[in-house]
């Protein structure tokens, strides 16, 4: 995989919407859910990885792979820590 544009990141955003939601039981959860976190998420860590690490390349699919789940995991996060109607861990 030469290099990565928007359309690929989205791609692999697919996969990692899927594993982010198997390994972080935070955030949303679901087939639509895991697919826009992951969508999220590889757009998210591509922009990341390109433009402020300034990478070429991501060193191939596998490499894309983790940056797009390490950018979805951040999106399931932030889901997590915005949703209004989480109470783990509160008493009443």
């Amino acid at each position: 995989m030469p290099h990565m544009d928007f359309i690929g990141w989205i791609v692999v955003g697919f996969l990692a919407g899927a594993l982010s939601g198997a390994v972080v039981e935070r955030g949303p959860h679901g087939c639509l859910a895991n697919t826009v976190v992951g969508v999220l998420g590889g757009l998210l860590g591509g922009w990341f990885a390109t433009e402020e690490m300034h990478m070429d390349s991501t060193r191939g699919f596998l490499g894309a792979l983790v940056v797009a789940f390490l950018g979805a995991v951040v999106i399931r996060l932030i889901l997590d820590a915005l949703d209004g109607n989480n109470h783990r861990g509160r008493r009443g």
